[in-house]
């Protein structure tokens, strides 16, 4: 049970938990993924590794964390574009309106850059918050395999662009509007 602090106006382990939050994703943001420690964060935060670990957990629950506050314009956005809309256009339209605005995002580039490898995007294709988005967004609650196929269809975009958008949008109508017809 959360104690509440009469002067912060809350409880004490949301507002820490939000404060290493913030501090995360500065220090990712600033050097990178790859540099980013626990022991670094607790410095900035001015607490022990202990406390980051009880508000914020490990390294993976922060990165998710800090994944999700930086996904949540881009989410918002993608919101807006798919009003409305279903099927094929709502899935090509969220599937274009992201690739775009993951690419325009300086946090998008940075957890991209920080992924070497195939190997190392396992923990994009795994996300459930980014799985979630995918299924809210693309209109498919009753096809989460469907879901999961957009995301690795995002990445695939993101790490391998197209010369230009009008040849990655003619690739999205002829072999994935298909699918969602």
């Amino acid at each position: 049970m959360s104690r509440t602090d009469w002067l912060l106006d809350g409880a004490r382990s949301d507002v820490a938990a939000e404060r290493i939050y913030t501090a995360a994703a500065e220090l990712i943001y600033r050097d990178g993924f790859d540099a980013f420690s626990i022991d670094a964060l607790a410095e900035r935060v001015h607490c022990s590794r202990a406390t980051v670990y009880r508000h914020a957990g490990g390294k993976s629950d922060i990165r998710e964390a800090v994944a999700a506050r930086a996904g949540a314009r881009i989410i918002d956005t993608v919101r807006r574009s798919v009003d409305g809309r279903s099927g094929a256009d709502r899935v090509l339209t969220a599937v274009t309106v992201a690739v775009t605005e993951i690419r325009a995002h300086p946090a998008g580039q940075l957890f991209f850059d920080s992924t070497h490898g195939v190997r190392k995007t396992t923990w994009l294709t795994a996300s459930p918050a980014i799985a979630a988005f995918a299924t809210e967004l693309a209109g498919l609650a009753d096809d989460p395999a469907a879901a999961a196929w957009i995301v690795r269809l995002v990445l695939s975009l993101l790490f391998w662009p197209g010369d230009d958008a009008r040849a990655e949008t003619e690739l999205l109508q002829r072999f994935v509007a298909p699918a969602f017809s």
